[in-house]
């Protein structure tokens, strides 16, 4: 199945890009998805707290991805 990624903040900068696409097994979880993305983009691994959002919507890590999912990985946001 194929899946959007789309990477805000310093996430962007890291991966070099705002979007991406991968294809992936049927059954892959949010977890399976991060998982697989630290491994790729290694400093991903300095902001790993950061949230995820698929089709607009925050999900927990044990959320099942559907195909041309959209999933958002958005950094800890700070400031006042």
């Amino acid at each position: 199945m194929k899946i959007k990624i789309l990477f805000f903040g310093i996430l962007k900068d890291i991966v070099g890009k705002g979007t991406i696409e991968v294809t992936e097994d049927d059954g892959t979880s949010i977890a399976d998805l991060k998982a697989s993305l630290l491994k790729k983009y290694d400093k991903l691994n300095t902001y790993s707290n950061f949230s995820i959002a698929v089709n607009e919507a925050y999900v927990e890590t044990d959320y099942l991805l559907k195909n041309n999912d959209i999933v958002a990985f958005i950094p800890p946001v700070s400031g006042g």
